[in-house]
């Protein structure tokens, strides 16, 4: 008897909708296509229990007579393509015919549709892939679709649903893929009965933008424009102060369809590279348009991968576009004391300002680490007397140690780390118990000659060579671990806001809010519902008292989409902490007194992993005198 048999067609669907119903979001996407390959002007979406209820699409179409509709459901069923050839030049969404089979096998659907030209219309209803006969029924011209109970007969699959938030989250995204793509349009969003997005037919793009995500990001939008022969592109890019923790706010589409391409995205990040921090990506609305026969979207099931005849050249045009606006663009910012209490950055900046902005920053900075190192105990013995106030408050080259800073008198500088004042640490040299290598650590005499380089890095003589550390990652590295002490203890200490802060937001990120509402909690942030699409933060952590609460929540907020079911509770808090000592930490270009240098340094010791940042880069380099004796040719 043979073991290889013929499956049956309704697990064949099934098997099919594995890989094109993978929520009810992909519904919505397979949907809403279909009714914008009918020609449809006016689409209307409405859901119910984040669409695990119900998912009901209204459009205006060209709609379908009675012998469409019987085959509509069928498996590989289409009006998109009649031959091999038609593979090669596809200009429509849907083509290949197995989504509305896929999406019948595992739920209850009812289909009204009418076309122009008949005076009545005609309702199918299936469930679970068994079909009732079609009926004769009144209808508008253009097509209703409902979906009811998704995964009803798989309970396997609906048990892995999240929650209706979430799920309508997922929804609003690719609500809005769609609404970016095809502003001319009418589309209306209606969750549990109350009407979520109504946008009119011709709209900006730049209107468009302001509704779905926020206004603030609209004004801020670049526009880009080249026509290179057979190849169009068009979009809206943002300032670089704009950037996002990763790369989700990336819309890319290609002849109207949302793609995901790696060529692209490496494209944009190389436009942006040396005008943003290494770690940030922009955000970006990008529109190309390339005859059907040199791409090929025959690619993936849900049709959001591609592949260009020629990906070389769409990068070397996307990467030019892009950076030419980029350059031919005022990108200079101004940060005033209103920027630092708002969190808000203008785009030009006045000459006259500049300098008193910047040390405006720089007394922030040291006002931030003396209030850390003032609530960090000292561990080590003491040193026995005062410290010496002869030093200088200007030096020349010839009468000074090798401490480059604008510095005051050492009495002053102390004044400002009253853990320090009179407690300065001495930090011997130590040897691994266990015989490993000798660890090398500052000792009271090399704290006084110190060399700060670029305001960047900071540069120190030991008794065997030198040690170069990047003041960055050592002070996150330090923060890191505060943060960390204390969140074992607890919740992170907070401090409720005076004027609590308001953030827009999408549907999307206000379901993570919701979701992560625990996580937050322990890490001292705490935010209310404030109107539809905004909340308001009511406290913030106290260590980062000079971070912009809405800034940090927008990067939060990227963060969790980043990780959204790739990492445990644990892991995502490490995250959290790696981005929150990254923002509280001085930065590189923040010029530091030496009594500054000098309490930063004397915390080196104080952490367990000093070696590295949260991150894992090295948080300094340790030259031996060997290895400059070999440099210079002297062994």
């Amino acid at each position: 008897m043979s073991r290889i048999k013929v499956l049956d067609q309704h697990i064949v669907n099934k098997i099919a909708a594995g890989e094109v119903v993978e929520r009810p979001a992909s519904v919505v996407k397979e949907m809403m296509e279909n009714a914008m390959d009918a020609g449809a002007s006016r689409i209307t979406l409405e859901v119910e229990d984040g669409g695990k209820k119900l998912i009901r699409i209204t459009d205006n179409g060209c709609g379908m007579d009675r012998s469409d509709l019987e085959l509509a459901f069928a498996p590989h069923a289409t009006s998109k393509i009649a031959t091999d050839e038609d593979l090669f030049s596809i200009a429509t969404f849907g083509f290949r015919g197995e989504a509305l089979a896929s999406i019948a096998s595992v739920s209850q659907v009812e289909v009204l549709s009418r076309s122009a030209e008949a005076i009545e219309g005609a309702r199918l209803t299936i469930s679970g892939g068994d079909c009732s006969p079609i009926e004769p029924a009144p209808a508008a011209p253009g097509t209703i679709i409902t979906v009811r109970n998704l995964f009803f007969n798989t309970p396997a699959r609906r048990k892995f649903l999240r929650t209706a938030n979430t799920e309508m989250g997922h929804i609003t995204e690719q609500f809005t893929r769609i609404a970016l793509a095809h502003t001319q349009v009418q589309l209306t969003l209606i969750h549990n009965g109350k009407k979520t997005y109504e946008l009119p037919a011709g709209q900006s793009l730049h209107e468009r933008i302001g509704i779905l995500f926020s206004p603030e990001i609209s004004n801020g939008l670049f526009s880009i424009d080249r026509d290179s022969g057979d190849f169009g592109i068009k979009g809206l890019i943002a300032h670089p102060r704009h950037s996002r923790a990763n790369n989700q706010w990336q819309y890319i589409f290609l002849n109207g369809r949302h793609i995901k391409d790696r060529f692209i995205s490496h494209a944009i990040r190389e436009a942006y590279r040396g005008m943003m921090e290494i770690n940030r990506q922009p955000i970006v609305f990008l529109f190309i348009q390339l005859p059907p026969q040199k791409v090929d979207v025959n690619v993936h099931p849900a049709k959001t991968e591609v592949r260009f005849a020629d990906s070389n050249f769409v990068h070397s045009l996307v990467l030019a576009t892009i950076r030419d606006r980029l350059l031919s663009s005022d990108l200079s910012i101004t940060m005033g004391i209103d920027s630092f209490a708002t969190g808000k950055q203008d785009t030009k900046q006045a000459p006259e300002s500049s300098a008193r902005d910047k040390q405006d920053h720089q007394d922030r900075v040291r006002q931030a680490m003396a209030d850390f190192f003032k609530s960090a105990p000292p561990t080590h013995q003491p040193v026995s007397g005062p410290p010496s106030d002869t030093r200088p408050a200007t030096a020349t080259p010839e009468t000074s140690s090798p401490v480059k800073t604008t510095a005051k008198p050492r009495q002053q500088q102390y004044d400002m780390f009253p853990a320090f004042k009179d407690n300065v640490p001495r930090l011997e040299e130590q040897t691994t118990p266990a015989g490993g290598d000798q660890v090398h650590s500052l000792n009271q005499e090399s704290l006084t000659d110190i060399l700060q380089v670029h305001k960047t890095y900071l540069v120190t003589e030991t008794q065997d060579g030198l040690v170069i550390i990047d003041q960055h990652a050592l002070h996150e590295r330090i923060v890191y671990e505060k943060l960390s002490r204390q969140l074992s203890n607890g919740p992170l200490t907070s401090q409720r806001c005076l004027i609590p802060e308001v953030v827009d937001v999408t549907d999307k990120q206000m379901a993570m809010l919701e979701e992560h509402q625990p996580i937050l909690a322990d890490l001292g942030i705490t935010t209310e519902q404030f109107g539809p699409r905004s909340i308001a933060i009511q406290s913030f952590p106290m260590l980062l008292d000079k971070v912009s609460p809405p800034d940090f929540v927008m990067d939060l907020l990227d963060l969790l989409e980043a990780q959204a079911g790739k990492a445990t509770r644990d892991e995502l808090i490490h995250h959290v902490l790696d981005m929150m000592a990254c923002k509280a930490a001085i930065k590189a270009g923040d010029g530091l007194s030496e009594g500054e240098i000098k309490a930063l340094l004397a915390q080196r010791d104080l952490v367990e992993q000093s070696g590295t940042c949260p991150h894992g880069r090295p948080t300094s380099i340790r030259l031996t005198l060997n290895e400059l004796e070999k440099q210079f040719k002297r062994t």
